[in-house]
């Protein structure tokens, strides 16, 4: 499956802006929401082709969010990379347990954020 149009949950407009120009400037189309809650409402009209999803947010955490899409048959085939502060081991084991298919630390490189985006081309 050829990734192009990525959608990028975190409650931070910084980091928002940050990783959507990461992506647009590779030729990405992205779409940006700031809750777990708005992701599910986007995903009910549009299914992406990659998630890059934030852990610690109000409501529901990204940890939680991975776990329910990765389980959702309408959503299994949509990879999901954690962006997140959360650098601990015990963190990325879990976010990968939950479903996630990369785990990385914020600040994201953009280098390696475009490589794990290849890996799963």
């Amino acid at each position: 499956m050829a990734i192009h149009d990525v959608l990028i949950v975190d409650d931070s407009k910084t980091e928002l802006a940050y990783l959507s120009g990461i992506l647009t400037k590779t030729g990405y189309a992205v779409t940006t929401v700031e809750s777990a809650e708005a992701a599910q409402q986007h995903l009910a009209r549009a299914k992406p082709d990659l998630i890059l999803l934030d852990v610690v947010m109000p409501g529901q955490n990204g940890f939680k969010l991975t776990r329910v899409l990765s389980r959702d048959p309408r959503y299994t085939d949509v990879p999901i990379i954690l962006c997140t502060s959360k650098d601990q081991a015990t963190d990325r084991i879990w976010g990968l347990r939950q479903g996630a298919r990369a785990y990385l630390v914020k600040p994201v490189d953009p280098a390696e954020l475009l490589k794990q985006i290849r890996a799963l081309d």
